[in-house]
């Protein structure tokens, strides 16, 4: 049959199918990039793990710098113990999502000149949007090794500047267990004090909100790596 090209039929019939090769060509395209994607998601989240012990690496020896310094991984619930060892694929931002008791939490071991330190992603809200980093501990468990932390969004000079070395090279050396109390470190403006006795560092000038969500961030993320931290330094001592 026929169609007339000045139809209201043909036009119809002209746009679905172009729709449909369009939209096809574009999931291909998708599922072509997608493992590209994928790598470089991959090796981001390695440099950023990597930069929380300290350490860099060029862009093309990523992977074999994180198998060379993160010799172990592994999964612990909120009662600190072992239940699993894939940490890498866990994201911690969908497991806080979960009841408590039903996070799988992920812990990567790295080892520094023969030294185990122990690294804990955590993830929290900002000013304009997500916030996220690493935390690692010596081998007490209790002792901040580095950090590193990033975000989606916050204000350039401001907020942003959580992500300079600036700002997360004062958690070195910072102690959360404290005559066998967990205290988290706090964030704190210039020229102020906890009350609880926890160390601290300075905010972000001008950053305030970013500042606080560090601080909200560190509280709940280690919080509930709280008992597995505990046991590290209860074992570091005996």
């Amino acid at each position: 049959m026929k169609i007339n090209k000045q139809s209201n039929l043909y036009t119809v019939i002209y746009v679905t199918l172009l729709v449909a090769i369009v939209g096809t060509g574009l999931a291909f395209t998708t599922m072509g990039l997608r493992g590209r994607q994928q790598a470089n998601e991959n090796a981001e989240k390695m440099r950023q793990i990597l930069s929380s012990v300290r350490i860099t690496s060029p862009k093309n020896e990523l992977a074999l710098t994180f198998e060379k310094v993160v010799t172990g991984q592994l999964v612990v619930n909120v009662s600190g113990d072992s239940i699993g060892n894939d940490a890498f694929d866990i994201s911690i931002k969908e497991e806080n999502r979960k009841k408590i008791e039903d996070r799988e939490l992920p812990v990567y071991v790295a080892t520094i000149d023969g030294s185990r330190k122990y690294i804990i992603p955590v993830y929290g809200s900002g000013l304009w949007g997500p916030i996220w980093g690493y935390v690692s501990f010596n081998s007490d468990g209790s002792t901040i090794y580095g950090a590193y932390f990033d975000h989606e969004g916050e204000t350039p000079g401001l907020g942003a500047e959580i992500e300079k070395p600036q700002f997360s090279n004062q958690f070195r050396e910072k102690t959360m267990i404290k005559n066998g109390k967990f205290l988290p470190v706090n964030v704190l403006k210039k020229g102020l004090k906890p009350q609880a006795g926890e160390d601290y560092v300075d905010a972000v000038t001008g950053g305030t909100i970013t500042s606080k969500g560090v601080a909200a961030m560190l509280d709940n993320g280690l919080s509930q790596y709280k008992e597995y931290l505990i046991k590290l330094s209860q074992s570091n001592k005996e």
